[in-house]
């Protein structure tokens, strides 16, 4: 008789409102496995960062007593991310700066130890769900109303992972955590096109934000083909055409040779683009299954089934949204010149001038846009990336090359799996 299908649903997260998601999702998470062939057992991983909105360790421990009976819940705390280096080190003989690139805070880190301790818990795929993600779709109805529509993400990635190397659903809601803008009043078109071009990126462009940031409050509706299940697609060029998001990703381990590490520059975003640039060999489907995007954290009670009818305009004067947009500007930036150097190495030292120049003609006029943030910073952010761009390029590599190194030695048979599981 086959064993059952361990799948792993990864949650890394800074945000109180992880507990608010898997209380209300876990009894829809083992509905759409239950009759599964074979059986699934789930476990949940959660990596918590105290850090990002100086949060407490308790904060993160307001699960339901049911979701402990019906799912295996593991918490991955700082102490078992040291205590693992400590097993890193000895096991596959790297240093200390070698293990510290695979396990960690930050999102790249953060991801790469879920990986991690899920092949230590013998997890066969694992699924990474963001903190300002819901499995909901939001459709445009007939009479321009919103029907929702929950999603099978579980079930969805898991009838195609197993043919597959990395399956990606969809994505609706906020796209990025960019706000509403009145153009003219707060800033001319032409200026804030000159931001975006300078912070963009492979999946923001002015293009993109342009169709919808005005438009429904800023907000993207599913299509409705994917919501009931159609629409599976082999992804070709991923990395050069198709970019994918780290939420609802989910990553077959049993092919690990097939599978990159995550790796961002210090601070910085693009975890998942970077990721992207190395599946250069791996079979990536596009499954049809939607996750709504909650960048500014509006619309928590989606999980509870308390739906809105319509959608918020997200005022420039609320101070949250400021902070949000900074952030993510912020670690825009800072992963821009090694994205650039890495897809367009002949041309960087022109086009990284090119994203100085409109940035610096921009960003005074952005910047009286959130009289409470600072975005001048971002010029001087830009100056010393691209000084350290190709620090950042052999840190890069040199993640994979361990990696790498890790993966040849559980494919020997040296796991980190090796260890009982009621023992870890």
């Amino acid at each position: 008789m086959a064993k059952p299908i361990e799948f792993g649903i990864g949650f890394l997260t800074g945000r109180t409102n992880i507990c608010n998601i898997i209380n209300n999702c876990y009894k829809d998470m083992i509905e759409q496995v239950k009759d599964y062939p074979g059986g699934v057992n789930l476990t949940i991983f959660i990596l918590y960062d105290l850090e990002y909105q100086h949060t407490k360790r308790e904060d993160f421990y307001t699960l339901k007593d049911d979701v402990y009976k019906k799912i295996q819940i593991k918490y991955i705390t700082p102490e078992d991310i040291e205590e693992e280096k400590k097993i890193l080190r000895s096991r596959y003989n790297l240093s200390k700066c070698e293990a510290s690139l695979i396990l960690g805070t930050g999102y790249a880190r953060a991801r790469n130890a879920i990986m991690y301790f899920a092949l230590k818990r013998q997890i066969d795929y694992l699924l990474f769900w963001d903190d300002d993600e819901y499995p909901c779709a939001n459709i445009r109805g007939e009479d321009n109303n919103i029907i929702w529509k929950k999603q099978n993400n579980i079930l969805e990635h898991l009838k195609v992972i197993q043919y597959s190397d990395v399956t990606v659903g969809h994505r609706c809601g906020n796209m990025s955590p960019i706000p509403s803008i009145d153009f003219e009043e707060e800033i001319n078109e032409q200026d804030f096109r000159e931001y975006i071009d300078a912070v963009s990126n492979e999946v923001i462009s002015w293009d993109k934000i342009k169709k919808y940031m005005n438009k429904d409050n800023a907000m993207t509706f599913a299509e409705t083909d994917i919501t009931e299940g159609k629409d599976k697609i082999v992804l070709k060029n991923v990395g050069m055409e198709n970019w994918l998001y780290a939420s609802n990703l989910c990553i077959n381990l049993t092919h690990l040779d097939k599978i990159p590490a995550f790796y961002n520059p210090p601070l910085a975003r693009g975890e998942d683009t970077f990721f992207c640039t190395l599946l250069t060999e791996a079979k990536v489907v596009k499954v049809p299954t939607y996750h709504f995007h909650d960048s500014f954290l509006k619309y928590t009670g989606i999980p509870k089934e308390k739906y809105p009818k319509k959608f918020k305009n997200i005022p420039l004067k609320d101070a949250s949204i400021g902070e949000r947009f900074l952030k993510a500007s912020i670690g825009w930036i800072k992963y821009k010149p090694l994205l650039m150097y890495i897809m367009q190495r002949n041309t960087y030292l022109k086009d990284i001038e090119i994203a100085k120049e409109k940035l610096k003609h921009s960003i005074e006029k952005v910047n009286k846009m959130f009289p409470e943030q600072d975005f001048l910073c971002l010029v001087d952010e830009l100056e010393r990336y691209d000084e350290k761009v190709k620090e950042h390029y052999k840190e890069y590599l040199k993640t994979n090359d361990v990696w790498n190194r890790i993966k040849a030695q559980i494919k020997k048979g040296i796991k980190p799996g090796d260890i009982e599981k009621e023992k870890i």
